[in-house]
């Protein structure tokens, strides 16, 4: 029998699931997502999220509320009658009223490998931390952060040429599979729930500008890691002839000098030990481009510095 699901998310990374679960056959009965906001060319124009587009075009009724904390809002969030809750990146905390009201609990589908990296950037905090996997987890939610028992996981390796998005939008393929194959063992009763360890606990907070700018003294490793963990938002940077510009995808590469300096005629760039060779970048204001067409027009050579 399918389940009737509330289904709560926001951003590209929770759509997948949303679609899963309807192909699966579960009803859903509402979609919670955060409002529109200014967007556009001249950000005149009210946008949607991207779970809010695809609820849309599934007819299934949205909800935008700004709070769930309110007795009407409640009222209206046991009105469905849901059999459980399914949040994925919904951005917005669950009071223990609403973790209650579904019958069988409310599921959150989490880009890490809990304990590891709870919190608000999981992905891009594995990527640069220089982990060597990540995953996704399905988890009983409960009104910690990302504390509750999980029920499934999937592990994914992370190869040095991923960058956050490679691995967001595999990480977010993986989980919709992992999330309905958890509700289709809820449904039959055997999804069996296990503590967190106390051990190995991190916390991936919100990624903040400032950590933007490349510290080409770190190793070449580390340097990659920062530029593909930051790729392709914010975008990790450096100044070139007084203009920034984001890197974001390198490779390692053969070479040693003083951090920052230009090796040769194809963007490899010395770092505290190593290099890396840039395949990717941005100009401020322009579009993003591949290494060799930047360089048609922009001439870099030895001995000239990024900093």
């Amino acid at each position: 029998m399918p389940l009737r699901l509330i289904f709560m998310g926001t951003p590209d990374f929770s759509v997948p699931t949303l679609l899963e679960l309807v192909a699966h056959g579960h009803e859903i009965v509402a979609v919670y997502t955060r409002a529109p906001k200014p967007g556009g060319r001249r950000g005149l124009q009210m946008q949607p999220t991207p779970v809010e587009e695809a609820a849309r075009k599934l007819g299934v009724p949205v909800l935008t509320p700004k709070t769930l904390k309110t007795e009407e809002a409640l009222e209206e969030f046991r009105g469905f009658d849901a059999d459980a809750a399914v949040v994925v990146a919904y951005g917005m905390i669950l009071p223990q009223a609403i973790l209650d009201a579904p019958k069988l609990g409310c599921y959150n589908l989490h880009a890490s490998l809990l304990p590891r990296w709870r919190g608000a950037a999981p992905i891009n905090r594995a990527i640069m931390a220089g982990d060597a996997e990540s995953g996704v987890m399905v988890m009983k939610m409960d009104i910690g952060l990302d504390t509750g028992d999980v029920a499934m996981a999937e592990r994914l390796a992370i190869s040095d040429n991923m960058t956050a998005l490679d691995l967001h939008d595999r990480l977010s393929r993986l989980g919709a599979d992992l999330m309905v194959r958890a509700m289709a063992a809820l449904d039959r009763g055997g999804l069996q729930l296990k503590k967190q360890s106390e051990d190995g606990v991190t916390y991936a907070a919100k990624i903040d500008k400032a950590e933007a700018r490349i510290d080409w003294s770190k190793p070449a490793h580390a340097v990659l890691r920062h530029i593909h963990g930051l790729s392709p938002f914010p975008g990790a940077w450096a100044e070139l002839e007084n203009a920034r510009v984001k890197i974001l995808r390198c490779e390692l590469a053969k070479g040693s000098g003083d951090p920052g300096t230009v090796l040769d005629d194809q963007l490899t760039i010395a770092c505290g030990e190593g290099a890396i060779r840039v395949l990717e970048l941005q100009r401020e204001g322009k579009a993003r481009m591949q290494a060799t067409d930047f360089l048609r027009g922009v001439p870099v050579k030895p001995p000239m510095r990024l900093s």
